[in-house]
């Protein structure tokens, strides 16, 4: 197994790299962020990866969805994606969970870190709530156009910063969508590998007219629940 790891290896020691063999974690979304995060997260070693999606994939979402090609058309994209997982990393247990957020919760599974690649912002509202309920920190991601944003939550609350609602977005940039994956995989796995993580601090990314990639922090309060 430390073979296969070998680079992780001499980045943090064997010790940190079994205990990743220890860690659970949710990836709530298949589709763009999600199949990104499969691609990122699934080959590094955390025990069990849960993957939450109730769609099959659609001829529109190959472009940027990463994990699909053509001929995947009405497969789910959670066994896609768990599939590849077990595929690339046999130290890595992959499970497809083919049903909405709501419905996973009531399997009452335990992780570690839940992770959100959902498309919608009463999704997301759902899964701060549960992840409060639960006291487990969660990683927001959401892109639009060539923008995005990332927070590892922790004490804010996201239904107290974002105004819930149906919007739908815009249309999308392949590379932003695995840009901001990347960046989500990048905090789950520090957090889970016990190294540092800053928390409750939201970063927003967009290319400005002049086609400069521009990040903005932004400190989040505490939650006042």
């Amino acid at each position: 197994m430390m073979h296969y790891f070998h680079r992780q290896v001499q980045l943090w020691g064997e010790e940190v790299q079994h205990s990743l063999q220890s860690k659970k974690i949710a990836i709530i979304g298949s589709g763009g962020l999600g199949s990104s995060l499969a691609f990122a997260l699934g080959a590094s070693g955390i025990g069990q990866i849960h993957m939450i999606d109730f769609d099959t994939v659609s001829l529109h979402n190959i472009h940027r969805q990463i994990v699909f090609k053509t001929g995947d058309e009405g497969k789910y994209k959670a066994e896609v994606c768990a599939t590849l997982i077990q595929e690339r990393c046999p130290y890595v247990k992959a499970m497809a969970h083919v049903c909405n957020f709501e419905e996973f919760t009531q399997k009452d599974i335990d992780v570690d870190l839940i992770i959100d690649a959902t498309d919608n912002l009463p999704s997301r509202g759902a899964i701060n709530m549960y992840a409060k309920s639960k006291k487990l920190p969660w990683v927001y991601g959401s892109v639009e156009a060539f923008n995005g944003q990332v927070c590892f939550f922790d004490e804010a609350s996201f239904n107290e910063v974002f105004k819930i609602t149906s919007k739908t977005p815009a249309g999308i940039a392949a590379p932003i969508v695995m840009h901001i994956a990347s960046l989500q995989a990048n905090l789950a796995l520090r957090y889970l590998a016990g190294l540092s993580v800053k928390k409750d601090k939201l970063y927003y990314l967009f290319f400005n007219e002049e086609g400069e990639l521009v990040t903005q922090k932004f400190v989040l309060p505490k939650s006042e629940g």
